[in-house]
């Protein structure tokens, strides 16, 4: 139906850390961008806020609005999504749309969307079937609301519905069979897939991710009197020559999620630089006299990260860890919270006994972290200690950084490309004839 040089199908994933997005078929997304976007509240006539957001979700910020009465006045949002994000301004909040993989703000990710077709990618989303990447968490009302956003306003002649594990399945080498562990950034779920088809009652997840890891370094970092100084609060200024001097800058209108996001972005890329996953439980004891990792900061001063580059990644495995760490409100205490050992084994002994085997040997292991190969050895040891005895443990990790990142999307990119998934398209003329619930027959 849409197969064929003649329409290029677009494959989208907007994930809790980064939305994915580019042509089915290829290696790797056309673009990747932030999924969190910069807001701020304008005053302007109900009548002209439609075609403005309509035709630009956040390009060139125009405060054009004309003098009118009170009662004419209405407050709306402006958006600055990807590159636009990186620059301060003044009032400017930072907005997720996602919370624990599931979409809380529709109207945020309706711009993340439209910057991805409009701005990124250049298409006329009117003349290319869509395939969106859900979690396998997605609620029938969720997948009824993208595919209504996507008939109604993008008017898109087909969609596709793909869950995240079955996608990240298909980039391992199409396995029809697996169990998916999807560290990503905002939570962790594993799921188990079986026959190209995700076995809900399989589905673990944690609010433990990538997010969590980072706030819990940062906090650990200004515990012990770190500070953290976003990039636009500070301009480096020559004072004789190769010598250079901090100078403050004051922007009293920066709100806190701004700053937050800044700070974020730091540490971050400290947890990525110096972190490695401990081969044993982490220890205070064990490990209070490791050897310490220089790292710089954007500002010039130079910290010493220790015992904190093995904690902080073994709050995956050991979440009680968080409890340690001055400021994090963390999750150790609750009973409904597992390390990662512990979410395989149950989403595994959820399922029929007769896939147990097949599951325990093809562990799917994906994410965009630097230690992904590190969680791989872990997890193997560790899961296999607590296997039957005759289980055949085998975690599967992608040895290139970039498959691992994407996995998701490439998974995507694959299926929507197969000659045989053609047919399976969700068409316009269908959703017009059957309605919008009829997703869930067409996308399983």
């Amino acid at each position: 139906m849409y197969g064929g040089d003649e329409v290029s199908a677009i494959v989208i994933d907007v994930g809790s850390y980064s939305c994915k997005a580019g042509y089915a078929g290829d290696d790797t997304p056309k673009c990747v961008f932030p999924s969190v976007v910069g807001s701020t509240e304008q005053t302007g006539d109900t009548d002209e806020a439609k075609p403005e957001k309509e035709a630009d979700s956040g390009s060139d910020p125009k405060n054009g609005s004309k003098p009118m009465d009170v009662d004419k006045a209405k407050t709306k949002r402006k958006y600055y999504v990807g590159q636009e994000l990186e620059f301060r301004r003044d009032h400017m909040e930072v907005i997720s749309p996602l919370k624990d993989g599931t979409v809380t703000d529709w109207e945020v990710v309706d711009n993340i969307w439209n910057h991805a077709f409009r701005q990124r990618l250049l298409i006329n989303p009117e003349e290319h079937p869509m395939l969106i990447a859900e979690p396998s968490t997605n609620s029938g009302q969720q997948r009824e609301k993208a595919a209504e956003l996507m008939f109604e306003k993008y008017k898109v002649p087909a969609l596709f519905l793909a869950k995240n594990a079955v996608c990240t399945s298909f980039d391992a080498s199409g396995r029809a069979t697996s169990l998916v562990v999807d560290c990503g950034g905002g939570s962790t779920v594993v799921s188990a897939v079986h026959d190209g088809y995700v076995l809900q009652k399989s589905v673990a997840t944690s609010p433990i991710g990538g997010e969590f890891l980072t706030d819990c370094m940062m906090k650990s970092l200004e515990s012990k009197g770190v500070v953290i100084r976003p990039k636009y609060s500070f301009k480096k200024k020559e004072v004789s020559p190769g010598d250079y001097k901090v100078v403050d800058l004051d922007f009293p209108n920066t709100t806190d999620s701004y700053r937050l996001y800044c700070m974020r972005a730091i540490a971050s890329d400290i947890k990525e630089s110096v972190c490695r996953v401990p081969d044993t439980p982490f220890d205070e004891v064990a490990y209070a006299n490791v050897p310490t990792t220089s790292y710089e900061l954007p500002d010039g001063q130079t910290i010493e990260v220790g015992a904190d580059r093995f904690k902080i990644p073994d709050i995956l495995f050991n979440p009680y860890l968080s409890q340690t760490i001055p400021g994090i409100d963390g999750f150790g205490d609750s009973t409904s919270i597992r390390g990662l050992p512990r979410m395989v084994l149950d989403s595994v002994n959820r399922c029929d006994v007769d896939i147990r085997k097949e599951l325990l040997s093809n562990i799917l292991l994906s994410g965009g972290s630097s230690s992904i190969l590190q969680i791989k050895e872990r997890l193997e040891k560790e899961v296999l200690e607590e296997s039957p005895q005759n289980a055949r443990v085998k975690v599967l990790a992608s040895g290139s950084s970039m498959e691992r990142r994407f996995s998701v999307w490439i998974g995507g990119s694959i299926l929507a490309s197969l000659g045989s998934f053609q047919q399976m398209w969700f068409s316009k003329a269908e959703y017009e004839e059957h309605g919008v619930s009829y997703i869930q027959r067409k996308c399983p």
